[in-house]
């Protein structure tokens, strides 16, 4: 399916010189939307962005409710590109932090949204949300903080945009790509697989990957086609862990064995890192044990589901696996 172009719309894109805000900025801007962005500070490169693209670099958090409605008044639409990811290792209690960076905040900005008159919204979730609704015997929202803050703040934002704000979600799985300024996530990973050692040990299972050209694509999409509600699960392929990595060595031009670590000791390594968090009184947003279960499964998407839905169509994987690589070795691409 595919549908035509809505230009003209005036857009904010929260996190907008993020790595997945940024592509997106640019994919609407492409698309005919007039865009202004809202990002924390610094800028990771100083030409960034075009120059018709109002930039204000500020902590959301630190604008007051009627500031926030400054920036959202006269914007027809809404980018949610920002929140609080896993990776963080807030101190313990976790689960306070991840309420606060995804829930209070989105709340807040989708209900000031909806005063400010904005008709339409999109926000960036993670593909947990459909796990925790595939696999309930995992009980990802009970036993992480932040999924459970995932699931809260779709939640949240629905209820705050009622029936005013036509808002749907994006569940990313894994991204690959790069832009100017900011290393790739996959930076430790591609390190490891480029070291010297003959082979490389990894759990079992597999997941869903999309590159962020498809996630901008389907973000831009569904602010102009998106139904009130929806959620969009965004994926180009998926593969096991075995695959993934040997695509990456086969760019990085280092061929390696491929060891499947026993799922007892993929849970060791995770309890030994639960346990440096614990003694120096952080936690992360994933219990680490517990989240071996769903690591070392199949945690994939429908591919086809958005795409239709949304009218985009599917991006190449390998270009962003190379740009990905490249980025994190610069040597390695040249």
């Amino acid at each position: 399916m595919s549908f035509g172009i809505i230009s003209g719309m005036n857009t904010l894109v929260i996190g907008g010189t993020g790595f997945l805000g940024y592509h997106t900025t640019l994919k609407l801007l492409s698309r005919g939307h007039r865009v202004s962005v809202l990002a924390a500070p610094p800028m990771p490169d100083e030409n960034l962005l075009p120059a018709d693209v109002k930039i204000t670099l500020t902590h959301l958090e630190a604008l007051t409710d009627e500031e926030l409605l400054g920036c959202l008044g006269g914007q027809d639409g809404l980018v949610f590109a920002a929140g609080v990811d896993d990776r963080v290792v807030p101190p313990r209690p976790a689960y306070p932090f991840f309420y606060k960076g995804n829930v209070l905040t989105t709340e807040r900005l989708v209900r000031l949204a909806v005063q400010a008159g904005v008709q339409r919204a999109v926000i960036f979730s993670s593909y947990f949300l459909e796990f925790e609704r595939r696999w309930p015997e995992l009980r990802l929202a009970e036993r992480h903080p932040y999924i459970r803050s995932r699931v809260e703040q779709e939640q949240a934002a629905l209820a705050a945009a009622g029936g005013a704000l036509n808002l749907s979600t994006l569940l990313l799985p894994y991204i690959f790509g790069s832009m100017p300024g900011r290393l790739p996530l996959w930076k430790p990973l591609i390190e490891y697989l480029n070291s010297g050692l003959p082979w490389v040990f990894y759990p079992a299972g597999g997941s869903a990957m999309v590159s962020v050209s498809e996630v901008a694509d389907a973000a831009a999409m569904a602010l102009e086609h998106g139904e009130a509600g929806a959620r969009y699960p965004v994926c180009s392929e998926n593969l096991s862990w075995r695959d993934f990595l040997q695509r990456l060595g086969k760019i990085l031009g280092k061929p390696k064995p491929i060891v499947t670590l026993p799922k007892a000791l993929v849970k060791l390594g995770a309890w030994f890192v639960s346990l440096a968090h614990h003694l120096q009184g952080k936690e992360g947003g994933l219990d680490l044990v517990p989240f071996v279960e769903l690591q070392t499964r199949l945690a994939f998407l429908d591919t086809e589901f958005s795409a239709r839905a949304l009218g985009y169509s599917h991006t190449d994987l390998e270009p962003e696996f190379v740009k990905t690589v490249r980025a994190s070795i610069p040597q390695s691409g040249e």
